[in-house]
């Protein structure tokens, strides 16, 4: 392939189209999350339950790039924050919220 990328999101986006490079940021965005997990030892890291990562890093996508279009962000800015959602995941968002709007988190 003689196209020269200036960052791997432009080479992403120009193989898979916009939404393959939602879904790349969000999935790994959510592998970030898992291997954190496996470095804990809280899961294994090859086992069933990153199967259970892929509907949130889908769903995560989803809400990221909603977020995205309503911020009016441009690539990769969108991206990032595209993995930096599926990284929090729905637990991790949804606390980030509360904090950032001053209301009490359950557990703290």
């Amino acid at each position: 392939m003689s196209e020269n990328y200036r960052t791997f999101a432009e080479m992403i986006d120009a193989w898979l189209g916009g939404a393959g490079l939602t879904v790349v940021g969000a999935l790994l965005g959510r592998a970030m999350w898992h291997v954190q997990q496996a470095r804990k030892g809280l899961r294994r890291f090859f086992g069933p339950e990153i199967i259970y990562e892929l509907p949130i890093a889908i769903g995560m996508a989803m809400i990221g790039e909603g977020l995205a279009a309503w911020l009016n962000l441009q690539q990769p800015t969108s991206t990032g924050l595209i993995a930096m959602l599926a990284y929090l995941g729905p637990r991790g968002a949804e606390i980030m919220l509360l904090r950032w709007f001053g209301k009490k988190v359950a557990g703290d």
